[in-house]
């Protein structure tokens, strides 16, 4: 009979909507999930869409975000003393919290003591701003993000949809099995400031050599635009050199002279010597216009019929009704009907193990009834009490021990390796000296002394991992490579679907003589379907997975948001996805493979969003920084602070009495203005009385009134504040380390911290090959004799 990957972990989930989709996710992973909420029903529940629709504010019906942050969970309605929670509380596992979040029950870790429990703030449990509030506009105004996304003549702006909860689910997620395959109980004490900072790759950890504070250019990346009308809406196509794009350069090119457009500039040139940061602004436009008139021609869907039938690098701006027309995604059955609710999101990824013993990832039932888990006298869950000893397990690392082998480029998979170097494991990333990892590439230039080495981008995202040069062209070399393999408790790959068969390093391959081989794939469409040979980076992600068409302004084009969104949303569940895999292998000796479709991880978490579509028929789009459910809500502008003058301060009220004490501040006294509904219907108006106010105070005099009030008011931070936020000072969250060629360099750590396993990186980021004896020699057992004949054959190139 198929086991799920987490059969027989236990979670009782108290979370409130930052962490909610964490307990889904677990639960999708096989986990028994007891979603605990007062008796009176979670907030969520009158937050919508809803069913049948209705005002997302106005609590009536069955809500959508409820039901997808709590498909496949039990239930149980109490109060927090009562002893039916005691008795979950016993047998649990994990516990997942997020203390201070109105209308969740608050409970003391000391009643489960024999649990891990994961504690999920804005930012952090201790440091001083541990107390302010935030809800995911203002933990994106702490991050940077929201500073560089956007329109240089606007605020800020952040993802209509909570991007900042969207990350926090999976790195909650991945936290908790972590922390639980240390065999301790413990806290995990993650920051959601810190969550969604990483996002922002190397960015703020290279302000000191680079500058840069942040910049808003509208729908660019770097010096040329990104985001293009069409017929019906618009595209992303990114005018970018690197070898990997001459391809899509040459075919654009092609479409130019098929449809008669003059384009001198592109016609003749030798793309693979295209260079835009040494391409003059002149020059520049001259490429950019026929793009202009060449896209106008195309509908959305015409173009990207052309894309995967070419492997054009190119995607729509999708919204919720493309993605439920897609043919890539019916052919691998994401959305099904569940519980009543047809086109439900069930699944983040897809497990299968050459001996069909893995079950599938996915939701098998509806959200519980809230009437029902009132009317129950026990939850449907009945668990033993769990040992609260801490047993007897080393106090290394939670992964000590765990051995990685990382297949790949870029930043989905490298991301997600990362985290497991940062809590003890071993991750062998393996290279190529002929082929380098494109982030290498893409730094080299008069600006780089340290060539391959000089990357930002590859620094950021492979410290404290172990470098070996593989050339997998040669026989030698796939040999070593499936040598590692065998030697690696998980391999994880991001390449193209192909890319390993062509190797012989697929799954498959491999399985039939390791049985418990765990390996997570990981793309951008997942290997199977129409579309899964379709080539793209981040962009075209964030286009295909709808976070352009949610980000920017009603009335302007999509945008970005800041270093593309499913770069730093996959990885976090592609560690998770591997976590669970080693401890699925760990519990039965078996092995799985974990297909995880990067743009389908984005799309898991918009499963809200694009239920309404399903359901309602409703396509919201992006609104600003503008709320359905509460106002004020936004990013408002600050005094100057010396030269600095583009300061914003993230103000958001929750309640009719925050606004009567917002309002004493403003020196408003106008009674119709009392209530949610008035101020939703004159948003204008309260934004302006608001934007009045903080004109005058500087941000962080602004934000230290309002949060000593209780309303949450947080500075729009660039990457220069971050560098001196004094809550990541005291969170330790920059750490310097002596890099093998440009010598000390400052790394991020990740959003969490446990309080009983070390945590760290063994090393900075390697330098190309620097590790490629110590691999062979000391992991594989090689020879010196072998090694130097695999280097005289080219093996190792």
């Amino acid at each position: 009979m198929a086991q799920e990957l987490l059969r027989g972990v236990r979670v009782v989930d108290l979370a409130g909507e930052p962490a909610a989709m964490a307990g889904r996710i677990l639960a999708d992973l096989g986990a028994e999930v007891l979603k605990v909420e007062p008796p009176t029903g979670d907030p969520l529940r009158r937050i919508g869409p809803f069913a049948g629709g209705g005002r997302p504010g106005g609590g009536v019906g069955r809500s959508l975000r409820f039901a997808a942050w709590n498909a496949g969970k039990d239930g149980l309605a109490c109060a927090a003393d009562d002893p039916r929670l005691d008795a979950a509380l016993a047998g649990a596992d994990i516990v997942l919290q997020t203390p201070g979040w109105p209308g969740v029950l608050e409970v003391d870790p000391a009643r489960a003591a024999g649990a891990v429990w994961v504690r999920v703030t804005p930012f952090g449990g201790d440091g001083p701003r541990s107390s302010w509030r935030a809800s995911d506009l203002g933990v994106m105004a702490s991050s940077g993000n929201m500073f560089a996304t956007g329109d240089p003549d606007r605020p800020p702006v952040r993802c209509s949809e909570p991007s900042g909860y969207a990350h926090v689910g999976p790195e909650v997620a991945f936290a908790a099995l972590t922390a639980y395959a240390s065999g301790r109980p413990q806290v995990v004490d993650v920051s959601m400031q810190e969550v969604v900072l990483v996002a922002n790759m190397a960015s703020v950890a290279s302000f000191g050599k680079t500058g840069r504070r942040g910049q808003r250019i509208g729908a660019s990346i770097g010096r040329t635009r990104e985001i293009w009308r069409c017929k019906d809406g618009f595209v992303t196509f990114g005018l970018r050199g690197g070898p990997a794009r001459v391809p899509s350069l040459k075919i654009i090119t092609q479409l130019l002279v098929d449809n008669g457009i003059e384009a001198p500039a592109w016609t003749g040139r030798d793309w693979a010597e295209f260079n835009p940061n040494a391409t003059s602004d002149e020059e520049m436009r001259a490429l950019e216009a026929p793009l202009v008139e060449l896209f106008s021609r195309y509908g959305m869907s015409e173009i990207f019929e052309i894309a995967t039938e070419k492997n054009l690098m190119l995607a729509p701006a999708n919204t919720s009704r493309e993605i439920y027309a897609s043919a890539q995604l019916a052919a691998r059955e994401m959305f099904r009907p569940l519980a009543g609710l047809e086109g439900f999101p069930t699944r983040f990824a897809i497990a299968t193990s050459r001996d069909g013993e893995a079950a599938p990832i996915d939701a098998r039932r509806g959200e519980p009834s809230l009437d029902d888990v009132r009317a129950a006298s026990a939850p449907r869950v009945e668990w033993a009490p769990r040992d609260a000893s801490a047993g007897d397990s080393p106090r290394g690392g939670a992964w000590d021990g765990l051995k990685i082998v990382e297949f790949g480029s870029g930043a989905a998979g490298p991301i997600a390796a990362r985290y497991f170097a940062e809590q003890g494991a071993t991750v062998v990333k393996v290279e190529s000296r002929s082929r380098p990892d494109f982030l290498r590439i893409y730094a080299l230039g008069p600006g780089n002394p340290h060539g391959l080495e000089g990357s930002d981008l590859f620094n950021a995202l492979n410290v404290g991992k172990c470098s070996i040069t593989l050339d997998l062209k040669n026989e030698q070399g796939i040999e070593v490579a499936r040598r590692l393999m065998f030697w690696a408790d998980a391999v994880l790959e991001n390449f193209a679907p192909k890319a390993m068969r062509g190797f012989g390093l697929d799954y498959a391959s491999v399985a039939a003589d390791k049985p418990d081989l765990v390996m997570v794939s990981s793309c951008m469409n997942g290997q199977t379907g129409p579309h899964r040979n379709y080539p793209g980076f981040g962009a075209q992600g964030s286009a295909l997975s709808c976070f352009n068409h949610l980000t920017g302004w009603p009335d302007a084009e999509p945008l970005g948001p800041y270093a593309t969104i499913t770069d730093s949303l996959s990885p976090r569940f592609s560690a998770t996805a591997i976590a669970a895999g080693i401890l699925y292998r760990r519990r039965t000796g078996r092995g799985v493979h974990i297909d995880v479709s990067q743009v389908e991880n984005a799309l898991y978490t918009l499963s809200p969003w694009l239920l309404d579509f399903a359901v309602n028929g409703e396509i919201t789009g992006r609104i600003g920084n503008r709320s359905l459910r509460t106002a004020p809500h936004g990013a408002f502008p600050c005094r100057a602070e010396g030269d600095l003058s583009d300061r914003w301060v993230a103000i958001a009220v929750w309640s009719d009495d925050e606004w009567a004490t917002l309002a004493g501040f403003l020196g408003v006294e106008d009674a119709s203005l009392a209530t949610n509904e008035a101020r939703l219907e004159r948003a204008d108006e309260v934004e302006a009385l608001v934007a009045d106010w903080t004109r005058e105070r500087t941000r962080a005099e602004a934000a230290d009134q309002l949060q000593a009030a209780g309303i949450e008011a947080v500075p729009v931070q660039d990457f220069g504040d971050l560098n001196d936020d004094p809550q990541l000072r005291h969170r330790g969250h920059f750490v310097v380390l002596e890099h093998g060629v440009i010598g000390p360099a400052l790394y991020e750590r990740n959003g969490f911290r446990l309080s009983d396993a070390a945590q760290g990186y063994r090393g900075a980021t390697p330098t190309l090959g620097q590790h490629t004896n110590r691999v062979l020699g000391e992991l594989l057992g090689l020879g010196a004799d072998e090694i130097e004949a695999l280097r005289e054959a080219g093996a190792l190139d």
